[in-house]
């Protein structure tokens, strides 16, 4: 297929590109180049023999002439890493950005539109198994203007060959967001806040871009809502187990409680913006040791027979040897 991509320079999509390059897909990554991370990204994309577009969202002319010839958009492109930055500024990236991109589908010919959400559009889960049908309680601004982009997807479904997929945390090689973790255990210094009790269902990145170009093509998949997950459900402790074994190191056993930080986040979001200081601590941050998902992919499997190959024990390890191999973790 000739696909094009958006947010090509974030950890999914720049390994979505050249998974899809491998597999003989002809590819076009759209994204802006603000930075020395983003140029760097680009131009392995671009060595890689992917064409690049340097374009954000809201550049419509540059956007709607690169385009034409292209049977699907896969989106992944979002505001949502920006903790600081107001309500309205996910809202102009994430939903009005997937408008202006669903209208110039329409206008160019594009058939297949397949939308990047998030399983953050539940917001605070509850103890049962969520499904695609479970209803959306999103608790901040990523999540929410998420949850208000698929209604806006949901507009375009009589014009267009809608899919959205809702996207579990994904991890593998080139994950920037566990490196933290991964060099906490290394050294000894990681700890657990809270009974680290709480359960979640990563999924590995090659394991979803498979998923993601089956939602490109299948015939099954228009139309339909996604959940994309991985087949284990994890305790933060057993995680954190497993990657202690994957860097040969003894178990992190250590707990304190959540409690005194959850309060520090709630004050610092609170009194320092108005100060123009970035807080140093978040709360949404703290999410990885208090939110509990469990997920369904009954849908995914009937619809894209997805099945997830790679366990987090095999797919820790070879993130440890990526970190390693890049100089990243000692």
């Amino acid at each position: 297929m000739k696909i094009f991509l958006t947010g090509g320079t974030g950890f999914i999509g720049s390994q979505l590109a050249q998974y899809a390059r491998r597999a003989g897909h002809e590819m076009t990554v759209a994204s802006p180049i603000n930075n020395p991370t983003e140029k760097f990204r680009c131009d392995l994309l671009a060595r890689a023999g992917l064409t690049i577009v340097d374009a954000a969202l809201d550049d419509t002319p540059r956007l709607r002439a690169a385009l034409a010839g292209h049977e699907a958009i896969i989106h992944l492109a979002a505001a949502q890493h920006e903790a600081e930055a107001p309500e309205s500024h996910f809202r102009k990236v994430n939903v009005e950005g997937t408008r202006n991109l669903l209208t110039l589908a329409v206008e160019t010919g594009v058939p297949r539109f397949v939308h990047g959400s998030t399983i953050g559009v539940y917001g605070h889960a509850s103890n049962s198994v969520l499904d695609e049908a479970s209803p959306l309680a999103p608790d901040n601004s990523y999540g929410r203007t998420k949850a208000e982009a698929e209604r806006v997807v949901h507009e375009f479904r009589d014009r267009l060959q809608t899919v959205i997929v809702r996207i579990s945390e994904t991890y593998g090689p080139a994950d920037l967001r566990l490196l933290k973790l991964f060099k906490a255990i290394q050294s000894g210094r990681y700890i657990t806040l809270g009974d680290g009790r709480n359960e979640r269902q990563l999924i590995y990145v090659d394991d979803l871009c498979r998923a993601l170009l089956s939602a490109a093509q299948a015939r099954e998949a228009v139309g339909q809502t996604l959940i994309l997950a991985g087949s284990e459900r994890l305790t933060t402790d057993e995680m954190v187990a497993a990657i202690s074994s994957a860097l040969g190191r003894p178990p992190a056993a250590r707990h304190i409680p959540l409690w005194p930080f959850d309060v520090a986040a709630a004050v610092c979001e609170t009194c320092l913006p108005p100060l123009g200081l970035k807080p140093p601590l978040h709360r949404r941050r703290l999410d990885f040791f208090r939110k509990s998902f469990r997920f369904s992919t009954e849908r995914a499997t009937r619809v894209l027979d997805f099945r997830p190959e790679v366990p987090f024990t095999d797919g820790a390890r070879r993130t440890a040897q990526w970190y390693r191999s890049t100089g990243l973790l000692s």
